[in-house]
C-alpha cells in the first residue's frame, strides 16, 4: 500500500450524527446517510479487487478516486431505496428521540 492508499483508508467518513435529530425529516435523513454509508463499506471490497484497462485505466489518479465513486454509488443506492436499512434505523431513530407517531 502506498502512501495515498494510506491516506484513502484512513479518512474519516461523514458520520451521521443522531444527537441533534429534532424532525421526522432530519432523522429519515440521517438515516439515509447511515445506510449510504453501510453500503459504501460493503461495496468498497468489490471494488478494491477490480483489474483496472491496462491501457486507459489504473495508475494512481483511479486509486485516489475509486472510494469517490464508491462513495457515490453507495449514495444514489441509498436515494433510489437502497437496501431496507434505512428504514429500520429511521424507526428506531424516532424511537429514541421521542418522535414516534
Amino acid at each position: 500500500m502506498n502512501e495515498l492508499e494510506t491516506i484513502a483508508s484512513t479518512a474519516p467518513r461523514n458520520m451521521p450524527n443522531v444527537g441533534n435529530v429534532q424532525t421526522r425529516e432530519a432523522a429519515r435523513e440521517v438515516a439515509e446517510e447511515f445506510e449510504a454509508m453501510f453500503i459504501s463499506q460493503m461495496l468498497a471490497p468489490m471494488f478494491e479487487s477490480l483489474e483496472t484497462d491496462g491501457l486507459t485505466g489504473g495508475g494512481e489518479a483511479e486509486r485516489a478516486f475509486r472510494p469517490m465513486l464508491v462513495e457515490q454509488y453507495a449514495n444514489e443506492m441509498a436515494a433510489q431505496g437502497g437496501i431496507g436499512l434505512a428504514d429500520q434505523v429511521y424507526t428506531e431513530i424516532l424511537r429514541m428521540q421521542g418522535l414516534t407517531d
